[in-house]
């Protein structure tokens, strides 16, 4: 296991471009951490400078202490798998699993060999399927593979390029959960980069969100979620996306589309006629027909366009007019998350017993206390509550801890950690 610091990290390619711009990240020893963002942000070429496929234009590189900026590759001691699997065809599993160790010849003796390849495909049942060729495999089959050669190096950490975007949504489900268990047990620091915010938020203990090469936040999954820094955060994080709906300051009120709602403390009066972004989550919102509306929550009414019913819920598309100032802005933040919402309709996420239907004049709540609002120059959320924050960081921390220290002890055969 290994501590990796990155210290005002920038790459410029030759036109002076910076694709990633001064980010600072201190990954703790057997840490999970996610790299995540659209198209383009940079998560991927950091992940390459860390292992040493891209020079560091400026800023420092630590691991365990010690500046790694010109170390080759196979002197940082990392393990990385990619994207393409990057298996040998001509060889079987059990030789594709064992190449790290073969080109180190005499260092490494042939029956230890011989026992790695063994533990790691037990912690990965490829046993049938160690005298099989890659082209035999399935996509599955051949990421475990690549996560085999990684294990078997013991090296101080894993690193993950999209590991996952080549299998499909059964597998990757199934190989999310292979990944999350081979790192607990093995407790080996892991830096993996996705654009898929599913994976960033079952896998990682801390997410690090990027745009156009800049850190925007670094936070648990439940952080990001409950306490987004700025309006790109929280528009990236959640699926469906938050809501984005204009809000005029009148008074000790906001007024939005479809209601008004108290004005939070956060916004001073200061705001007094502008125009904030107020964020809601679709699960925010409920029928106000199946569930009864709590103490301070709004109810209004709002013509639903289509609904879609999945079963375990039902989700409902209310169009309304956005802002003329805000919407530039909403469409440009829509581009960057590569267009996976669409920010004139509220989606509202409500309970699949709700009878509301296509064209039917619904009867919603949500409670204000649970909104955000931004600010539609900086993006930054004004009702952030850092307190709120700093405790969902705490316990993620200390969750995290009991987790590694649960697993080092099942590997050494001491004592369960209580749950």
């Amino acid at each position: 296991m290994a501590r990796i610091e990155l210290k005002n990290i920038v790459k410029r390619y030759g036109d002076g471009f910076p694709a990633v711009n001064d980010v600072s990240l201190d990954i703790a020893d057997g840490e999970f951490v996610i790299l995540v963002g659209p198209s383009g942000c940079g998560k991927s070429t950091l992940l390459r400078m860390v292992v040493g496929l891209e020079d560091i234009s400026d800023g420092d590189l630590l691991i365990d202490g010690r500046r790694v900026n010109d170390l080759a590759p196979r002197d940082r001691d990392l393990a990385m798998v990619f994207q393409n699997y990057a298996l040998y065809p001509h060889l079987t599993v059990a030789e594709n699993i064992a190449f790290p160790l073969r080109l180190n010849h005499s260092k490494v003796p042939d029956a230890e060999v011989r026992e790695r390849v063994r533990r790691a495909a037990d912690m990965l049942e490829l046993n049938e399927h160690l005298d099989r060729k890659p082209a035999n495999l399935s996509g599955g089959q051949r990421q475990r593979v690549a996560m085999g050669r990684a294990i078997v190096r013991d090296a101080k950490a894993f690193l993950f390029d999209e590991p996952l975007s080549n299998l499909d949504a059964k597998l990757r489900g199934q190989m999310r959960t292979e990944i999350a268990r081979m790192q607990r047990s093995l407790g080996t620091t892991t830096i993996y980069v996705t654009h898929d915010q599913t994976e960033a938020m079952t896998l990682g203990d801390r997410v690090a969100v990027l745009r156009k090469g800049v850190l925007q936040q670094v936070a648990s999954p439940r952080e990001l979620y409950e306490q987004p820094v700025n309006l790109f955060v929280a528009g990236f994080i959640g699926s469906p996306p938050m809501n984005f709906l204009p809000a005029r300051v009148r008074g000790d009120r906001l007024e939005l589309p479809f209601c008004q709602v108290p004005r939070p403390a956060a916004v001073g009066a200061e705001h007094e006629g502008e125009l904030l972004i107020v964020g809601v989550r679709p699960e925010h919102f409920d029928d106000a027909d199946v569930t009864d509306a709590p103490a301070g929550a709004v109810t209004f009414e709002a013509q639903v366009d289509v609904t879609e019913w999945l079963g375990n819920e039902l989700y409902a598309y209310v169009p309304f007019e956005a802002a003329a100032e805000t919407r530039a802005q909403l469409a440009e933040l829509d581009r960057e998350l590569d267009g996976e919402s669409l920010r004139s309709q509220l989606v509202v996420t409500l309970d699949a017993m709700s009878g509301v239907r296509d064209g039917d004049t619904a009867r919603l709540w949500f409670d204000p206390r649970r909104m955000h609002v931004f600010d539609p120059g900086s993006g930054l959320n004004l009702t952030r509550d850092e307190e709120r924050a700093r405790r969902i960081a705490e316990t993620s921390e200390a969750l995290r801890r009991r987790s590694l220290e649960r697993a080092q002890q099942q590997r050494s055969g001491g004592e369960r950690v209580p749950a």
